[in-house]
């Protein structure tokens, strides 16, 4: 699980209120009934038979048609654009501070999308219902918390479309990702397509890669890894769905001991050195301290995988398409090859 999740969770009941928005306003701007829709364009929608899908709440999405008019999270609308899927809006981090799309949002064209929020806690309502949302997707680290979708303003976002939420952990990485596959092809995505077809045969080649890395280097050990500027966190292998099935796969990894919440441990840099270890995959996230900003640090300029140059990006939030995690895989596999034991 992201470190920067912990603050998020403990910031929760702090976050102001949102914009108040009357719930008929809102049902008006979305108002259909499934004859003579009208997507965010303002342009006729063709109709089609029922369309449900059940959730990893347990809960299941329903309407009169297949949802064309979706708003995702970031990542979600990402890994749904790899299959076919296009999205009107999204939510979560998107871009940069120099407009560039955030490394969470794929391949996708931010230009054409409305953006809600880009940032935790930000969710323009107002935009939401103006956009006629037929369908909401985002992820799930815990149960029924929907990622991304501030409490505050919940109840009022759930009122206005069906939603889908998706384990991005207690999943391993195969299971996430047939989840998102299934939803993409209720959707409409063709699963036969050669697109699609060809990254599901690429991702089955780099597991069996990285299974044989890890069983030519059984004693290489792997820290999962982020850094802020007062604190370095130290993951829990089992808690998110990539590094839980690089486990599987036969990675061996460094076991903090978590905080209560149980994903990570925290560490003050001056105990950053802690555990033991020959490769660091590092959070690539926006917002968190990468390798060039971490040099200033002395504590993380000894650490034995730093000295060896055996610090490699971890993609925290993967896009949970086969042809996004491919790559993942690829190069976990590559770094274990190359590497060499040094703690």
């Amino acid at each position: 699980m992201p470190n920067a999740r912990a603050s998020h969770l403990t910031r929760r009941g702090l976050l102001s209120a949102g914009g108040a928005l009357g719930l008929g306003v809102a049902l008006a701007a979305c108002g259909q009934d499934g004859r003579g829709r009208k997507d965010a364009s303002g342009k006729a929608a063709p109709t089609s038979g029922p369309w449900s899908f059940k959730d990893d709440r347990g809960q299941t999405a329903e309407s009169d048609y297949t949802p064309r008019n979706i708003v995702a999270f970031t990542g979600a609308a990402a890994a749904l654009f790899d299959y076919g899927i296009e999205v009107t809006g999204v939510f979560g981090p998107t871009k940069t501070a120099d407009g560039k799309p955030d490394v969470q949002a794929g391949d996708l064209d931010i230009t054409k999308l409305e953006i809600l929020g880009n940032v935790w806690g930000e969710f323009s309502v107002e935009k939401y219902a103006a956009l006629a949302p037929e369908l909401l997707v985002t992820d799930m680290w815990e149960k029924d918390t929907l990622w991304y979708v501030p409490d505050q303003s919940k109840d009022k976002i759930l009122k206005l479309a069906p939603s889908v939420a998706l384990w991005a952990a207690q999943i391993n990485m195969p299971g996430a990702l047939q989840r998102r596959a299934d939803l993409a092809e209720s959707l409409g995505a063709d699963m036969k397509a050669k697109k699609v077809t060809d990254a599901k045969a690429r991702f089955d080649k780099a597991a069996e890669r990285l299974r044989q890395a890890a069983k030519a280097k059984p004693n290489l050990k792997v820290l999962i890894g982020s850094g802020s500027q007062d604190l370095f966190y130290v993951s829990v292998p089992e808690m998110s769905a990539d590094t839980l099935y690089f486990r599987e796969l036969g990675v061996k990894f460094v076991e903090p001991k978590p905080n209560a919440q149980g994903f990570f441990e925290e560490l003050s840099w001056e105990n950053a050195g802690k555990y033991d270890a020959d490769i660091i995959i590092l959070d690539n996230r926006t917002g968190t301290l990468q390798p060039d900003t971490l040099e200033a640090k002395p504590t993380w300029a000894g650490l034995p995988a730093v000295k060896a140059g055996q610090v490699v990006p971890r993609v925290t939030e993967p896009i949970y398409s086969y042809a996004k995690c491919a790559p993942i895989l690829e190069d976990l596999a590559k770094a274990i090859e190359n590497a060499r034991k040094v703690s």
